[in-house]
C-alpha cells in the first residue's frame, strides 16, 4: 500500500558531505505530508528529489542540535514568500521557538499565516485524527532528545475483494456500508454475504524515528513492534567507544534494538562524514545481528 510511505530526504549526521545531507525525513499518510527534523538544506532536497513541500502541515524537530533543525527556518521563511496560508504545527524543544522568533524579528518578517508551536515534553501524544495518531518519547543524548513513532489505529472496515467491485460495480454508498459489515443485494434479489465479497482489514502499521541517541535498552517499549525503524548508526563496531563518548550509536547496537523491540524492518542512518563514501561496513554489523536491515538512502522512499 502506497498511502504511508517514509521518504529520506537527509541521512547524515553533523557534518554534511557530497553524499550525506543532514537529517530530514518525509512521512507521508493518506494525503497528510508530515516533515520529522530539517537539516541544513533541506528545501533543497526537497526540490533535487522531486518532493512538494507547500502543504506540509507538521513538523517534528527531535532535539537542538544544529544538524536537526538549522533548515527550519529558510524553510518556514520559504512557506510565507509563498504566501501560504493554512496554519503550520512545529513540535520541538522549548528553545526553537524564541530561536524562530527571534530571527523572525531580526529579519522583520512577518508570517503571512498562523505559526503554531508545540514545547515536547516526556511522553505524549503530539497529534490524532481518525486514522493516525503521532507520539513522542525521549532518547539519551547529550541535549534533551525526543524520538518519534507514527502509529496507524486499528482499521476495523473489511476489504471489498477486487472480483466483487469488478462484476457487481457497487456505488460508493453501498461501498462503505459493505466496508463497514453489510451484505450486498445483486440486482437480481440475490444476497451475497458481506464475508463471501470481502477480506479483512489490513493490520494497522507504524514507523519509529530515532536520532539521536545512545544505545539506550529504555527506548524498546516505545518502538515494539514497528514495521519500519529509523534508527542511527553514526558509528561502527571499531569506533565504539568514540559512540558511547559522543553519546551515539552504532550500527550493531541499533540492530540490537531492532531486535529486542521485535521490528520489521530496520533503516539506518545518522552516518558519520568518516563513512560517506562506504557504508557497507556498517550493514555487515547490523545484519549479523538483526537480518533485516537497511542502508538508508537519500531521495528513496520506503512504503509500509
Amino acid at each position: 500500500m502506497k498511502d504511508f510511505t517514509v521518504s529520506i530526504l537527509g541521512n547524515g549526521s553533523a557534518v554534511p558531505t557530497a553524499f550525506q545531507n543532514p537529517s530530514s525525513q518525509l512521512v507521508k499518510y493518506k494525503g497528510l505530508r508530515f516533515l520529522v527534523d530539517c537539516g541544513e538544506g533541506t528545501q533543497m532536497q526537497f526540490i533535487k528529489y522531486g518532493f512538494s513541500y507547500r502543504n506540509l502541515s507538521h513538523i517534528f524537530i527531535s532535539h537542538m542540535h544544529g544538524d536537526h533543525y538549522l533548515g527550519l527556518a529558510g524553510l518556514v521563511s520559504t512557506f510565507h514568500l509563498f504566501r501560504r496560508e493554512a496554519p503550520l504545527h512545529i513540535y520541538g524543544p522549548s528553545p526553537l521557538e524564541s530561536i524562530l522568533q527571534q530571527q523572525f524579528q531580526i529579519s522583520e518578517t512577518h508570517l503571512q499565516f498562523e505559526l503554531i508551536f508545540h514545547p515536547l515534553k516526556g511522553d505524549q501524544q503530539l497529534y490524532e485524527d481518525d486514522y493516525l495518531q503521532i507520539l513522542s518519547f525521549p532518547l539519551k543524548h547529550s541535549v534533551p532528545t525526543w524520538g518519534f513513532r507514527f502509529q496507524e489505529k486499528s482499521d476495523t472496515d473489511r476489504r471489498l475483494k477486487k472480483e466483487f467491485v469488478e462484476e457487481f460495480k457497487p456505488k460508493i454508498e453501498q461501498m462503505r456500508k459493505i466496508k463497514q459489515g453489510a451484505d450486498y443485494i445483486t440486482p437480481g434479489g440475490n444476497v451475497l454475504k458481506n464475508k463471501e465479497i470481502t477480506a479483512d482489514g489490513h493490520p494497522p502499521r507504524s514507523f519509529a524515528y530515532c536520532s539521536d541517541t545512545i544505545y539506550d535498552e529504555s527506548i524498546v517499549a516505545h518502538i515494539k513492534g514497528v514495521d519500519l525503524l529509523y534508527h542511527e548508526a553514526t558509528f561502527g563496531n571499531a569506533t565504539e567507544e568514540k559512540a558511547k563518548d559522543k553519546m551515539h550509536a552504532t550500527a550493531a547496537q541499533a540492530a540490537n534494538i531492532a531486535k529486542m523491540a521485535d521490528v520489521k524492518r530496520l533503516l539506518l542512518g545518522h552516518f558519520s562524514a568518516r563513512f560517506s563514501k562506504n557504508l557497507k561496513h556498517l550493514l555487515v554489523e547490523a545484519q549479523d545481528i538483526f537480518p533485516r536491515s537497511m542502508i538508508s538512502e537519500q531521495g528513496k522512499t520506503y512504503e509500509l
